[in-house]
This record gives structure tokens, C-alpha cells and sequence, in this order.
């Protein structure tokens, strides 16, 4: 299989973009773990740009060994002075120089003409390779470049001493099929192409970057330009994590291999998230909270049965333990009891058909069930006490100055429903208050417990509480995101087991 290098340039390209800028201890524990990951070149940034970049650059170059380490410059003297600074020190250096080469660039930002741009190219090149033998150049917005300049520019790059030649898709412009084509063009009609690796840099900003990245490797480029969870200018470049797996999984069709430690891609997205507080969104390829978790029913007992039913990949290639049956509206019975077996609960079918009912009306009120949900859910059921009352409703009305009333409807052992309405001295005490009358024993209530189960606005609240008869005590326990509802769940509960046994 043919080798494709993976150059990483999160610390560059990546880094550079709103809202992921790292300082210089950021980016070298983030260095050490692409090292850790295996990619083959890490550009760890731009040293002319600031003295912290300059800095970073620095002791990741003294400190990180594997890779080569890499410093952007542009197509001048002064760039590619501090680049060399900021790589020296590494056992791999390469100091990569720029130019645009599109129309529009040449004439409004760079004003310079044509032949200009070939004279800097040449020289930036030449000049870089005084310092060291590796020397990227990058055509900047190559693919909205006239292809026969960007014929001769390569030609006198590699003339220069460039070992490599980067075909940028700068600004997310061209399509598979368009940039196959060009690296064709190029691998055809640059005489010299054969001293060179030719690579490519793609942006996102029509979603092809990736697409687009290999596409070039299938028409000879043998270098990708990526970052870690597709982070960069604007939408982002070409994701490495998607790359890597693309060609992992569809070895059949893309028939390249890379030195990446496939089980470090996932601590190495998380490690990214952490460090710049943006997190990937769920439903992101590869590493997304979503990309190995399924909550459909029929997913889910498919995933039960076989995984590969609905995965093509497994989590532990990437660094995830294992997928997620995630809990929600849309589960089945089968992934119910698989996450409650796991969790240690082995309930007859009837507690078991129970606890579903009582899930699935959770799950009206709550976008995901967690464990703590499941265990506040079912935690009682194989001990639960036979219902002699059941809590059917409840409602109240409370506030200031407003005198706290409740009515409860609950269904009594005889199977029939039985109301009443009382007052108290708030909510929950009201609707102890409407039991007491309903079941006809005035109990004393010893101990009165609430916490959340989970975090958030939609929290389960857990309620416990102890209720005493003469000598006799029992404990309940009620879980709903209405804690009144709880509560009455948890006194109910209590008063089932009072009436149960002599001592619950």
C-alpha cells in the first residue's frame, strides 16, 4: 500500500481561527499528543506572526520528538529568518513558505505581477534551503490559480530546493473531480514533479475538504494537510480524524496507509476540546458524542444482536471503550433491559414491564435518560412492597399569599379511585395531608430527603422519605422532574410498605 503523510497543522491553521487560540503550554502538550498520535509532520505555527507563537514553536522543536516539526513563512526574507529560529532546535525541522498565485490574490492583496511572484517563490525557496534540506512551498489559492502558473511556479520551486509542493484549496472552492484534475495536470506537465511530494491543504467551507483531500491522494498527492476535528480558517479544513478512517475502513478503495495511532484519534479530539473549551458538535464524524451512540429502538436491537448492523467501524479503533445504547423516547424494551442488566438489575417481566411504562413517561419530560435517571427509576422496584394505593394524580396550587391546597386521586386496593383535597403548610405537606384523609391513619413523618439525580433544568429530583406508625417505620422513595409528584410517589411508597409488614 502506498504511504500518504500526515502533516497536522491544528497549531497553525487550526490554531489561528476564532476562539481556538492556545498559549505556548497549551500547544505543547497538544504537540506531545500528536506525536503520541503518529503524525508525520506537525506545523506548530507561525513563528513571525507574535513572540508567543514564535515561543511555542520553539519548545515544541526542543521538546517534541518523532514528528517533523514545521514554521510557516511567507515568501520573504524576514519570515523565513524567524521560522528557522522557531524550528532549529527540532531533530526533524522544515521550514514551509507561501505565495498566492491566483489572479485576484497577485492583484489585490499581494500587488505584484505575475513574474514577481515567480522571482519571490524561487528566492523564499532558495534562501530556506539554506538552513535545512526540507522545505515545504504552498501556491496559496492554488485551486482559482491559472494551472499553467501554477506549472512553472512549482517547477521553479522545486528547482529551489523544495522537497515538497502544497496545492492549497485555501478558500474551500473546488470540487473532487476539479481538484483531481489539477494534481493530474500538475503530476503530468511540472518536469521536475518526481523531486517532490506533492501535498494538499484543503478548506471546508463548501464541506468538501475532505472529499477534496482524497481526491488529490487518488490522483498522486502523497502528503494531506489536516487538523484535528476539522478546526481552521472559517468552516474549517480537511478533519484528520475523517481521513484516517476513511482510508482505515475502505482499505478496499482507498488503498493507502498512514502511521497514525488510530486509538489515540479520540484522546486527541478530547484533549483539543479541552484545552480551547469548544467542544465538536454531536453529530460530527468519527468523534462526535453521537458518531457511536443510538437510540432508535430498532438500532438498538440490532446493535444488541450484531453491531455491525449499524456501524461500520468500532468505537475501540478510535480510543472509545464501547458505542451508546442511549435512552430516550425513541428505545426499545430490548435496550431497556440490556442497560439495566448492565447496571445489575434483574427484574421479573412484570417490574420489568412496569419500569417501561414508568420510562417511557419519563421520557416525555427528559431529552436523555442517564444511569442515575434508571437507578432513581427502578432502583426500588425488586423490593417494592405490593401497591395497596397507587398515586393516580395530583394537583396543587400554592404561592404567597395563597394557602397551599392539594387534591390526590389515588387507586385503593379494592381497584376503585378514591380523592380528596387538603390544605397544609406548603405543597408537599398539603398533599400528605389529602393521603392521610384517602387511606384514613395519620402518620408522622420522621425524615424528609430531596436531591437531584442529574444535573440540569430537567433533573430528576429523588425524594426520600420515613414514615412512623405507633412502633412501626418504613422508608419511600419517589423519583419525578416534579418533586411534589415525587414526593407524594416517595409517601405512597412508604405507607404500601407500612401496610405490607410489620416492620419495613
Amino acid at each position: 500500500m502506498d504511504r500518504v503523510l500526515i502533516f497536522d497543522t491544528t497549531l497553525r491553521d487550526g490554531e489561528q481561527s476564532p476562539g481556538f487560540s492556545m498559549n505556548t503550554g497549551e500547544k505543547l502538550e497538544l504537540a506531545k499528543q500528536l506525536a503520541a498520535l503518529g503524525v508525520d509532520i506537525i506545523e506548530a505555527g507561525f513563528p513571525i506572526s507574535s513572540p508567543g507563537d514564535l515561543e511555542a514553536v520553539q519548545q515544541i522543536a526542543r521538546s517534541v520528538r518523532g514528528p517533523v516539526i514545521a514554521g510557516l513563512a511567507r515568501a520573504n526574507k524576514l519570515d523565513v529568518d524567524a521560522a528557522w529560529q522557531g524550528v532549529k532546535d527540532a531533530a526533524r525541522p522544515r521550514i514551509h513558505t507561501f505565495i498566492a498565485t491566483s489572479e485576484i490574490h497577485m492583484k489585490h492583496k499581494l500587488r505584484l505581477t505575475p513574474n514577481e511572484v515567480l522571482e519571490a517563490a524561487g528566492e523564499a525557496v532558495a534562501y530556506a534551503k539554506g538552513f535545512c534540506n526540507d522545505v515545504e512551498f504552498s501556491a496559496e489559492d492554488a485551486t482559482r490559480s491559472d494551472p499553467e502558473f501554477l506549472t512553472s511556479i512549482f517547477e521553479i520551486a522545486i528547482a529551489a530546493g523544495a522537497t515538497t509542493i502544497n496545492v492549497p484549496d485555501t478558500v474551500g472552492y473546488t470540487t473532487p473531480e476539479e481538484f483531481a484534475a489539477l494534481i493530474h495536470h500538475l503530476k503530468a506537465h511540472v518536469p521536475n514533479i518526481d523531486r517532490a511530494v506533492v501535498s494538499v491543504h484543503c478548506h471546508n467551507d463548501l464541506g468538501l475538504a475532505v472529499a477534496n483531500s482524497l481526491a488529490g491522494v487518488g490522483a498522486g498527492a502523497r502528503q494531506i494537510e489536516c487538523t484535528i476535528n476539522g478546526i481552521g480558517e472559517r468552516a474549517g479544513n480537511a478533519s484528520l480524524e475523517e481521513i484516517v478512517m476513511a482510508m482505515h475502513t475502505r482499505k478496499n478503495f482507498y488503498a493507502y496507509e498512514s502511521t497514525i495511532a488510530t486509538t489515540e484519534i479520540y484522546p486527541t479530539s478530547r484533549l483539543l476540546g479541552t484545552l480551547t473549551g469548544i467542544k465538536v458538535q454531536p453529530n460530527k464524524a468519527i468523534v462526535g458524542a453521537n458518531a457511536f451512540a443510538h437510540e432508535a429502538g430498532i438500532h438498538q436491537d440490532g446493535m444488541l444482536k450484531n453491531p455491525l448492523t449499524y456501524e461500520i467501524m468500532r468505537p475501540e479503533t478510535i480510543g472509545l471503550p464501547e458505542s451508546q445504547l442511549v435512552l430516550g423516547k425513541h428505545s426499545g424494551r430490548h435496550a431497556f433491559r440490556a442497560r439495566l442488566n448492565a447496571l445489575g438489575y434483574d427484574l421479573s417481566k412484570a417490574q420489568l414491564d412496569d419500569a417501561f411504562v414508568r420510562f417511557k413517561q419519563l421520557c416525555d419530560r427528559k431529552k436523555t435518560i442517564g444511569d442515575a435517571d434508571l437507578e432513581a427509576l427502578v432502583g426500588d422496584e425488586i423490593t417494592k412492597a405490593h401497591e395497596y394505593y397507587k398515586l393516580e394524580a395530583l394537583q396543587v396550587s400554592c404561592g404567597f399569599p395563597v394557602t397551599p391546597r392539594a387534591n390526590v386521586t389515588l387507586r385503593g386496593p379494592d381497584g376503585a379511585t378514591h380523592s380528596a383535597e387538603a390544605s397544609g403548610d406548603g405543597p408537599v405537606d398539603a398533599a400528605y395531608q389529602a393521603i392521610a384523609q384517602i387511606v384514613g391513619k395519620q402518620n408522622r413523618l420522621t425524615d424528609f430527603s430531596i436531591h437531584a439525580v442529574t444535573p440540569g433544568r430537567d433533573a430528576l429530583g429523588r425524594v426520600s422519605v420515613r414514615v412512623q406508625n405507633g412502633a412501626r417505620e418504613a422508608m419511600g422513595h419517589g423519583a419525578d422532574t416534579d418533586i411534589i409528584v415525587a414526593s407524594a410517589k416517595a409517601y405512597v411508597n412508604a405507607l404500601n410498605k407500612l401496610m405490607a409488614g410489620p416492620i419495613a
